[in-house]
Order: structure tokens, then C-alpha cells, then sequence
């Protein structure tokens, strides 16, 4: 359409967008239009009973055909909630973490909240700062994961006034809330199963950054060797970083041993990959000369050659459990302090009973 006056094409006309869709109605449009004060339409949008029930319906139509929605930010001014939950993880890459934060996710979403998540790249201190930052931006709880800080939120506590949850903490101590996964029980499990299948020579692939988890799992394949009277060997004891391309040297140094294991129990089912990449390059095979078990039982492990006999974590549940209780915590409830999760062994293919002879020589 053309402004006779100016001769210029009318934007708003020519594109069939009215003047109403440009700009939202705000509060006081709706206060104009229903001839009320501003606070009259804020409490009428509220429901609240100091305004009268024939003037709060007239403000709620008007409001309705103007098409006004509240925005969460003003309704956080009034409410003193954001309904937003800020997430940590360490990096999103992590499958683990992945499924952790899609069972949050969920959960959040259910209860009509937000999610804002950020990676801290295992960086202690970029943690911290995300995590502050989360607090400046008034979230109304958050929840880390694989947390590199731990303990050393408590002092924050008081200061930033926002619930933390963690979910598997490196570093566990005097910190109030948190979801963990049986470390000790499960690597006990998995360790206990390979002597069941005869093996005495079984190696423990760990994680080289002395984590609570690889503590905690190297001390379960401990508790199971003593249980069964064998002797632990420290040149058994390797590390890599929970990444394949260091499992992957650190099971070198073990099959290059005049005695090499004949099993070995992973930090993590990443680790147990690049264990058996390094035994299938020595020209030996899984789980015929080498038995391997991995902890977590991520998407992959049910498709590695051969299928991956591992320690899964529930890891979507550990999620959801980490919501429920920031919720309980964000509402005054009475919520657990530390929510233990039960570990369970998954046997696939890559376990076998021990060869007589042992372990041959590959050809790398």
C-alpha cells in the first residue's frame, strides 16, 4: 500500500504484518486498554484475590484477544524463580555425559523448567566461574557433573544462595548433595567375574588424574583379588587418561611384560577400547588370549568386536535422580545428601575362560 502523503510504501501493509505482530502488548497496553492501573492487570494475570473477579476476567480477555504473554524474566522479578536450572558437564562430547544430561533434561522439562548447560573442559577452574556465573544469572538451582571442584563449593554455598547438586564428584567430601554410581561394588563385580572364569593374571587399566571414580574402582578390583587370594602384581597397575589413544599405551606396557595378563579391568568403557585396539594390533584376540571389561556400558559397547562386558551405570536415571532432588532442595524439602546408585556387570563377549597356556606373543 502507498502513503498518499509521502508517496512511500507502507512496510508493514506490503508484507501483511499488522502493527500488533511487530510489537508485543505489554502490561501497560492491557492497563490502558482495561482502564486499570498497571499492578491491577499484574495481580489480575496472578489470579490474585485483591482484585475483583468481574474486573480480573475483563483484564484476562483483553489480554487474551491482544495476544500478551508474561515473560519469564517478569515473572521471575515477581516470583523470585527463573525456573531455569544451569548444567555443568565436563565436556559435551562425553557419551556419558550425554546421557546424564538427557536424563535431567527430561526431568526439568517436566516440571515446566529450562536448562542452560556449559563445559567446563575438566578445567577446575572454568568450573568454578560457570558455575558462578550461573548464580549471577539467577538460576534457581544447578547441577554438575563429573565435578573437578567438589567439596570446595561448600564455602561458596552461603555466598551464592543457589542448590547444587553433583552427579559422580572427583572429588567427594564435606559437599551436601550428590548422586554416585557404585564404584567399588562394580569394579569388585567385574574383577570377580574374571576369576570366576579362571583368570589370576587380570591387569587394572586406570585413569592417571587420581579421580575419586578410578580410586574407588581400583580399589573394588583390589577387594576382589584379596577375596580370592591373589597376589596383586603393581606392574599390573597401569594408567591412561579415559580416553583410547592412552589405554591404548598403557596396554602396550602391559603386553610387553615377560608375563603378560591374561585379563584386564578398564577404568572406563573408553579406555577398553583402546585396550583392545592395542591387543588386536599385537595379533592377539579378545576375549581368546585377552579378557577385557569396561565400566559404564555406553552406546557402543553392545557394537564393539566383540561385544564389550562392562559395569553399566544407569546414567539417564542418575540424571533424572539429580533433578528430583535439586527440586526437593529448591522447595525446602527434606532431600537425601548422597543418593547412591547400584551398579550392575552386563557379560557380553569380550570375557572367556582363561587358556591354559596363558597369554602368546603377538606379532606388533
Amino acid at each position: 500500500m502507498v502513503d498518499k502523503g509521502t508517496g512511500k510504501v507502507d512496510e508493514g501493509a506490503r508484507s501483511g504484518v499488522s502493527e500488533r505482530t511487530l510489537r508485543q502488548p505489554s502490561i501497560k497496553d492491557i492497563a490502558r486498554l482495561a482502564r486499570v492501573s498497571h499492578p491491577t492487570v499484574s495481580r489480575a494475570l496472578q489470579n490474585s484475590p485483591l482484585v475483583n473477579a468481574k474486573t480480573a476476567e475483563r483484564i484476562r480477555r483483553i489480554a487474551s484477544e491482544s495476544g500478551y504473554r508474561a515473560s519469564a524474566v517478569a515473572r521471575g522479578l515477581v516470583t523470585k524463580r527463573t525456573r531455569t536450572i544451569g548444567l555443568v558437564v565436563t565436556t559435551v562430547a562425553d557419551p556419558f555425559a550425554s546421557e546424564v544430561v538427557c536424563g535431567i533434561e527430561q526431568t526439568a522439562s517436566d516440571h515446566g523448567y529450562s536448562v542452560f548447560l556449559a563445559d567446563s573442559n575438566a578445567d577446575p577452574e572454568r568450573e568454578r566461574k560457570v558455575v558462578q556465573a550461573f548464580a549471577e544469572r539467577r538460576v534457581d538451582g544447578i547441577i554438575v557433573t563429573s565435578s573437578r571442584v567438589g567439596a570446595l563449593y561448600l564455602p561458596l554455598l552461603s555466598e551464592m544462595m543457589v542448590p547444587i547438586v553433583l552427579v559422580n564428584d572427583q572429588y567427594p567430601g564435606a559437599f551436601v548433595h550428590s548422586v554416585m554410581i557404585g564404584n567399588l561394588e562394580g569394579s569388585r563385580a567385574a574383577a570377580k567375574h574374571l576369576v570366576e572364569l579362571g583368570h589370576t593374571r587380570i591387569a587394572y587399566l586406570g585413569d592417571q588424574f587420581g579421580y575419586q571414580s578410578d580410586v574407588e574402582r581400583f580399589a573394588g578390583y583390589r577387594e576382589a583379588l584379596d577375596r580370592a587370594g591373589i597376589p596383586f602384581l603393581s606392574e599390573f597397575a597401569v594408567h591412561g587418561d579415559g580416553k583410547p589413544e592412552a589405554a591404548m599405551s598403557a596396554m602396550d606396557k602391559l603386553l610387553a611384560l615377560a608375563n603378560p595378563p591374561t585379563a584386564v579391568c578398564c577404568y572406563n568403557d573408553m579406555s577398553a577400547l583402546g585396550a583392545m585396539q592395542s591387543i588386536r594390533l599385537h595379533g592377539l584376540r579378545v576375549p581368546e588370549e585377552i579378557s577385557v571389561v569396561g565400566f559404564d556400558d555406553l552406546f557402543f559397547a553392545s557394537y564393539t568386536q566383540p561385544p564389550l562386558t562392562t559395569v553399566r551405570q544407569p546414567m539417564r536415571r542418575m540424571g533424572q535422580l539429580a533433578m528430583e532432588n535439586l527440586f526437593k532442595l529448591m522447595s525446602g524439602e527434606e532431600s537425601v545428601v548422597k543418593v547412591k546408585v547400584e551398579a550392575e556387570l552386563i557379560v557380553r563377549e569380550s570375557t572367556a575362560r582363561v587358556r591354559p597356556n596363558g597369554v602368546r606373543k603377538g606379532n606388533r
